[in-house]
């Protein structure tokens, strides 16, 4: 199923806070500092109408100006922070990582390390390290936030509730899943208390919780979850919205999980318009539907739309992570089972080559998920009478499951 998201702390953008809180404590603005506030404004609303292009150019401008405050103005590490927020939206997670890190290092300076500007900085710097699966880095990132947060704002407070949720978005790319349900549900709580069942910022921890449970084998909640997410999701926004693409991209993984394949593919098609349309052809979550969809496909029998589908998937999570992401390992696993499917074993090898090496690096040698990698790599293997081959990828798997035997490990 689709990995649940890492929200921010604000329910609709950090810069609209920011703003306003600065507006406050300066006092009148000089005319500088009112071409800085007329950027950062135009930014937002940009931002919310998901024109990310423009927001950006925006926030250079603002970044520009804030720049003439001194190194270490607040104003600065608002504008660096927004910016940073609108790179990770476009999925240019390099180039906002020093723009987080750089409005961190401020807002540490000129606040001190346990100011809430600063969790939420911690926060932005925790989505791009989980992002590019960096999850050592971003947890004790997250748990910093999180400490900020409930010291300064209570333990019932809407943005401890998003901390919660956000490591429960860790743990479940982790495969703790206990873990995940956990902190989800202690977000959940809070979120409900203060909001209600039916309210949009319930969605999110809704839809997560849903994914867990999925992964934990309990259908029916998840079903239920799943669908409860995409009503409420639906009645707030409308039709035409990024959040209503990731709910109908869960329902739609849940059910082709279910082998439901019928009822999954409408739902796919209709994630993949909203998210061309919205975030573009080329962001890392229309590669995600292509992904989906085209395993339908290929459970379908359908190996000619599949293939053309993991390709085109394949090309944006090549762009956007490099050749050497597990993202990219994985479509290639996908897209080496059509080929194997159709009886095109030669074109089938070297992606299955492939995607074991990048496995092998970004894992190393005896990670247990290599395991299935070297069985799928072996049966190929063996189905073109090369058994003696065969056999080396099949000891060295039983080796790394013999290993791993008795541990209590994650599930993936």
């Amino acid at each position: 199923m689709v990995k649940p998201r890492l929200t921010n702390s604000r329910h609709s953008w950090a810069a609209v806070v920011g703003v306003g809180a600065l507006a406050i404590q300066l006092g009148a603005a000089s005319a500088q500092e009112m071409e800085w506030r007329d950027a950062i404004a135009a930014a937002s609303r940009a931002f919310a109408q998901s024109r990310y292009a423009e927001a950006e150019q925006w926030l250079k401008t603002a970044v520009k100006e804030a720049e003439k405050f001194g190194p270490d103005d607040r104003r600065l590490a608002v504008s660096l922070s927004n910016l940073g927020t609108v790179l990770y939206a476009q999925a240019r997670y390099a180039e906002a990582e020093p723009l987080y890190k750089r409005a961190l290092a401020i807002l540490e300076r000129a606040l001190g390390p346990g100011h809430l500007q600063v969790a939420d900085s911690l926060t932005g710097l925790a989505g791009v390290y989980q992002v590019q699966g960096r999850g050592a880095e971003a947890e004790p990132l997250l748990k910093r936030s999180l400490a900020i947060r409930e010291k300064i704002l209570g333990p019932e407070h809407p943005d401890v509730a998003t901390s919660l949720n956000n490591l429960g978005t860790l743990y479940n790319s982790q495969g703790h899943y206990a873990q995940a349900e956990d902190f989800y549900g202690r977000s959940l709580v809070i979120l409900e208390r203060i909001y209600g069942s039916s309210h949009l910022h319930v969605a999110a921890t809704v839809s997560n919780l849903a994914v867990v449970y999925g992964s934990e084998g309990k259908v029916a909640d998840a079903e239920r979850l799943l669908k409860r997410a995409l009503t409420i999701r639906q009645d707030a926004l409308g039709s035409e919205h990024s959040d209503i693409a990731v709910s109908l991209d869960n329902l739609g993984a849940f059910y082709k999980a279910q082998g439901r394949y019928a009822e999954a593919e409408p739902l796919f098609q209709r994630a993949l318009a909203i998210q061309e349309k919205v975030q573009g052809l080329e962001h890392p979550n229309v590669a995600t539907t292509l992904a989906h969809l085209g395993s339908v496909y290929g459970a379908q029998g359908r190996y000619t739309e599949a293939e053309t589908l993991f390709k085109r998937a394949l090309a944006i999570f090549e762009k956007v992570h490099g050749p050497e992401h597990m993202q990219v390992a994985s479509t290639i696993t996908s897209l080496a089972g059509i080929y194997e499917a159709e009886g095109k074993y030669a074109e089938a090898e070297p992606l299955l080559k492939r995607s074991l090496t990048i496995r092998e690096k970004v894992l190393g040698p005896g990670a247990p998920e290599l395991a299935q990698s070297l069985e799928s790599y072996a049966a190929l293997l063996r189905k073109t009478e090369r058994g003696a081959e065969a056999e080396k990828l099949e000891s060295r798997a039983k080796s790394i499951r013999a290993t791993q035997s008795g541990a209590v490990l994650p599930q993936r």
